[in-house]
This record gives structure tokens, sequence and C-alpha cells, in this order.
């Protein structure tokens, strides 16, 4: 079990939590997001159908300006990977996208006019 500050409770270490983890300290400590605009694993309505995304972080007037896909590090990042954020991303609207399994990492930026992520180096 883990203590996990963004939702502020024990959490069973799993290896995809483990990566969730290590990616919120990324955000928070290297990046300089705010923990109280980060959200984790809530449920979004997809379709029809109940979903559960890993990490949202707001913007300040509360768009969403990111969404996170985590995965255990056994899991490969593939093209099923992108199109289950990008799934998520028709709801949630976010400005980027962010995709680890905690040994690889991609970074994308949405481009809604010509339906397309840009691949970055890292995230703003």
């Amino acid at each position: 079990m883990v203590f996990d500050p963004i939702r502020k409770k024990f959490v069973v270490l799993t290896p995809e939590e483990w990566v969730r983890q290590h990616v919120l300290q990324y955000l928070i400590q290297q990046k300089g997001y705010s923990p109280s605009l980060i959200n984790v694993e809530k449920q979004l309505l997809l379709n029809g159908t109940k979903k559960r995304y890993d990490v949202v972080v707001f913007n300040p007037n509360g768009s969403i300006f990111l969404i996170v896909e985590c995965k255990a590090p056994s899991i490969g990042i593939t093209q099923d990977t992108f199109d289950q954020i990008a799934r998520y991303n028709l709801v949630t609207q976010a400005q980027y996208l962010m995709v680890s399994n905690g040994l690889e990492h991609y970074f994308c930026q949405m481009d809604y006019q010509a339906e397309q992520y840009i691949f970055l180096k890292q995230l703003p």
C-alpha cells in the first residue's frame, strides 16, 4: 500500500499504480503543476459506457489541460494505447495527452482543427 496525496488515501501499489504515482510526482515536482488542479481515477461516460481515466490536470478555468494514461511497466505502449486515450479525449477535450508505462513516455499536443495529435519531446 502507498499513500496517494491526490486521493488522500492509501491505495494498493499495483504495477500500474506504481507508474501513476511516479507520473504524479513528475507532474508536481518536475513540471510544477498544482496538486489542487490534478484529479486521479475518475469516471467518465463514453458512448454510454463508464470508463475511468488515470490522471487529469485542469487549467485554472476548469478546462482540461492534460489527460494521462498509465500502463504497467510490463505493458508496451502501442497504437491501442493511443486509441484508448484518444477515445477518452473525445469526452475530455484536453490540450495535451501523455501515455506512460514508467519506462516509455509519450507526450502529444492536440490539433483539433486537423483532427490529429502532434508528438512532443516533453510537456510544456
